[in-house]
């Protein structure tokens, strides 16, 4: 690969991984607060838990549609603009206390709502575009840059708040900070379709996708046992709000500490991500052993940690696996899946993916809540990766036959 070509490849994963920094500082900052608003504006722990559960249901629901329009339309750039300009819905909030008091948490909650559907809209589009532009760059490598320069985002956005709220700063004000990231977002956005739109390799793209036409090749047996595969991994992964609460059990009196250990966690995601995409390039897709077997030992760690010590190590695993599954998971895709049905494919990869967690969040929870026994968490655990471990070895195989 020429070194001119290299030079804009990288360029281009750098600047869609600036878009979606701002995008996380506007949304990740604005998220760690938004409980606290819902409950201000007089909203229920159920209602809160529900508007979360809903939102992440409709995130999922919608993205092997998107995936799909877009690949049928080719208009991928159209739905990534669509997607990250909805994420205006978050500094919106800030208007709300100025409307009636009846329509003040329905309002909310439907802005909520908008930007999780913005997220479903853009993620297929957003993902294919960054695969096509890390051909001869390394897939894991790109999605890599890629989440750490996302996760440098999830970090900034709720320290931002943070600080705002340790200002004694209204919610009206806070939301309305959120307006500077999200212009800052449009401009990037902007700049970044200037620069790789005309790209030759996104012009070979097009040409290839117009020679294609409607005979779009069908993802294959390899896809779906990979998927499969993740799907079952994340079954077996705790989820990251209870590694949060059980951290706080551990120093009840500290309340900082729940917030620490979740800083920690967006840290270690943020540091795993590049190194695991430059040896996912150069192992392949065995190289997923390894967080397939730290999904186990992070998820029972969390459960029969007692200490300080023992919860950063478990958070430290989780961070790990965190990471991996941020970057590499998304760039097998590019190597299972073809080009014309790349969007569909990341769309259905996705819903898997995210029902995976959410099963394996309510598993862990009735766990804790009923006080299983930890050698049956144990089982559970190993077993989920195990078969995890079965099934991606199948995928090795069918990959070389």
């Amino acid at each position: 690969m020429q070194n001119h070509t290299r030079r804009a490849a990288y360029l281009s994963i750098i600047l869609l991984g600036i878009v979606s920094l701002m995008g996380d500082i506007v949304y990740e900052g604005g998220r760690s607060i938004i409980p606290y608003f819902l409950e201000f504006l007089g909203a229920s722990a159920v209602l809160i838990g529900f508007v979360g559960g809903l939102g992440d249901f409709l995130g999922y629901v919608i993205r092997p549609l998107a995936g799909y329009w877009a690949d049928v339309s080719q208009r991928y750039w159209f739905f990534t603009f669509l997607g990250y300009f909805l994420i205006i819905s978050i500094p919106f909030l800030a208007f709300v206390i100025f409307l009636p008091n009846k329509w003040q948490l329905s309002m909310a909650i439907s802005l909520i709502m908008i930007e999780r559907v913005g997220k479903a809209l853009r993620a297929p589009s957003r993902d294919t575009i960054l695969s096509i532009v890390s051909k001869g760059v390394g897939s894991g490598k790109a999605f890599g840059i890629h989440e750490t320069l996302d996760q440098i985002g999830a970090i900034i956005g709720p320290l931002i708040i943070g600080l705002l709220v340790s200002s004694a700063i209204d919610f009206t004000n806070i939301f309305g900070v959120l307006f500077i990231p999200f212009l800052i977002l449009l401009f990037a956005l902007g700049y970044a379709y200037r620069k790789i739109e005309n790209l030759p390799i996104m012009e070979e793209s097009r040409k290839n996708a117009r020679r294609t036409g409607i005979k779009r090749e069908r993802l294959n047996k390899k896809f779906y046992i990979y998927s499969f595969a993740v799907f079952v991994n994340s079954m077996g992964l705790i989820n990251i709000l209870l590694v949060i609460s059980e951290a706080g059990h551990i120093l009840p009196e500290y309340v900082w500490f729940g917030p620490i250990i979740y800083v920690v966690i967006m840290g270690v995601d943020a540091l795993a991500a590049y190194p695991s995409g430059y040896f996912y390039d150069k192992i392949g897709i065995k190289f997923l052993i390894i967080p397939f077997i730290f999904t186990a030992l992070a998820s029972i760690m969390v459960l029969i940690s007692h200490n300080i010590y023992t919860i950063l190590i478990a958070s430290v695993l989780f961070g790990i696996v965190l990471g991996i599954q941020e970057s590499v998971y998304r760039a097998v895709i590019t190597d299972v899946a073809p080009l014309e049905s790349r969007g569909t494919a990341y769309g259905i990869f996705n819903t898997i993916y995210g029902l995976g967690l959410l099963i394996g969040g309510v598993i862990y929870g009735f766990f804790i809540d009923l006080s299983i026994n930890i050698m049956i968490v144990s089982l559970y655990a190993v077993i989920t990766q195990f078969i995890a471990i079965y099934l991606l070895l199948r995928c090795i195989k069918d990959s070389k036959s």
